[in-house]
């Protein structure tokens, strides 16, 4: 018997109060479970769109909120070190706190009911653009190991059109069906649940008339919405039971930096409508940049090359007939690369995985490797970054500049540490705000070999 309680504890009361007790010893190490609610003093901003604050020692990332805000948040997960938790009202709000700019993502609703895709849209603009720049500084001091200015002053900038509300920049929106009442709508955050919602702010508006968002699909599992900026407006049905959706393979029309590119339906293509001009000219700017550093002879190279778009880019900034190669796995894209670059008399197209590619290259004939030694690489990998292997591949092969289109700050900021390692020096940094009221951004990076 504890003495003072005037009853014999249960085993589970008797867990409980140890735990509180080692809990009051050790901040840090308090029961906590998910379903709980905390009230939290939100102090930072992490990679992926959650914020940052600590209870008892532990770090708690909260969805729904931003740095300077104290907010009740429902913990959602709970690890040894540190919890998950979503905001779920707000007890002092953040002076750069808007009314979410999507209704159905409102903190005034349940977490589990509100929509996705729109993480930052609680936050004023400019302030978001702020925030994905201390992600940006923080992931090359922590995963690049790099304090310099250029590697940690970098701003994000705003897309043409964008400066005030960020609205109506999707050209591509893909909407989930509810395979039991057969309704239409984006996924719920961070989850599969179909969330039926009113209006699409952040598409475009030539696809508000096609969007099925009042209709019951219930043979289909989703539904593409995409506008091309050379063709019509269309939506595509994947139903039920298979992979692709119908319409997917047919070839339209987009147009960067006032060129055609020819493109899949259902294939890759800068969401942001003016995202394709942004990067086609930037990779120009940055070949303009780097001058005679650049040899338009040499055996330059575009790694995960898509449909030509960076090529083209890197042709306007050089010479119109710089000679370059494009690596892309997807036989389709590198069929309609072919056709995007037949003006262009020095590019060339491959169907290849960029690993393998360069596997061969590093096997082949010491003249061939000399003049990738002499050359420019342009890579826009996944989401994941180029990894491991092919920065080892890159290193060992020592182009004599690298142009990096990154989408994920984090996976650029491992690779930059790498190359950095490896003999070159980050000379350039730059970011764009391709996807307003989300947490999402592109780099771009530019390396010298020292």
């Amino acid at each position: 018997m504890l003495r003072g309680t005037g009853r014999i504890l249960s085993m589970t009361e008797k867990t409980e109060s140890a735990a509180t007790d080692n809990a009051r010893k050790n901040p840090g190490t308090a029961a906590l479970s998910a379903g709980d609610t905390l009230e939290l003093e939100v102090t930072g901003i992490a990679h992926g769109g959650l914020s940052i604050a600590r209870h008892e020692g532990r770090v708690v990332f909260v969805a729904d909120t931003l740095p300077g805000e104290r907010v009740r948040a429902r913990l959602t997960e709970v690890k040894k070190s540190f919890a998950r938790a979503t905001a779920v009202s707000v007890v002092e709000a953040s002076p750069k706190r808007q009314d979410h700019i999507w209704a159905e993502a409102s903190i005034n609703r349940q977490p589990e009911m509100r929509v996705g895709g729109a993480e930052f849209g609680h936050i004023e603009l400019s302030h978001q653009r702020e925030l994905k720049a201390q992600v940006l500084a923080d992931a090359m001091r922590r995963q690049a190991k790099l304090n310099s200015e250029i590697a940690t002053a970098a701003v994000i900038e705003a897309l043409p059109g964008d400066d005030d509300a960020g609205l109506g920049w999707r050209t591509r929106v893909r909407l989930h069906v509810d395979p039991e009442t057969g309704r239409v709508g984006p996924y719920a955050a961070r989850s599969h649940r179909v969330i039926p919602v009113k209006s699409l702010p952040l598409a475009v508006p030539e696809l508000a008339p096609l969007a099925p968002l009042n209709d019951l699909l219930p043979d289909a599992q989703h539904v593409d919405l995409v506008a091309p900026s050379g063709d019509d407006p269309r939506l595509l049905i994947t139903h039920r039971g298979e992979k692709t959706a119908v319409g997917a393979g047919d070839v339209i029309t987009e147009y960067a930096a006032g060129l055609p590119f020819r493109v899949r339906a259902g294939g890759f293509w800068q969401v942001h409508r003016e995202a394709a001009s942004t990067l086609f000219e930037q990779v120009a700017s940055a070949v303009e940049w780097l001058g005679d550093a650049v040899d338009p002879a040499a055996a330059n190279l575009d790694l995960y090359g898509g449909v030509g778009l960076l090529v083209g880019g890197f042709i306007a900034g050089s010479d119109s007939r710089a000679r370059i190669t494009s690596i892309e796995s997807d036989e389709a894209a590198t069929d309609l690369a072919a056709e995007n670059l037949a003006t262009a008399p020095g590019a060339q197209t491959l169907n290849a995985k960029t690993e393998d590619y360069l596997a061969d290259l590093l096997r082949s004939s010491g003249v061939v490797r000399q003049r990738v030694n002499r050359g420019t690489v342009v890579l826009d990998p996944p989401r994941s970054g180029a990894g491991g292997r092919v920065t080892a591949q890159l290193l060992e092969l020592a182009p004599q500049n690298i142009i990096y289109v990154a989408c994920d700050p984090v996976a650029l900021a491992r690779d930059t540490q790498t190359l950095v390692t490896g003999g070159y020096e980050l000379t350039a940094l730059r970011g764009f705000d391709l996807f307003p009221h989300t947490h999402h951004f592109e780099s771009i990076a530019i390396f010298e070999r020292i």
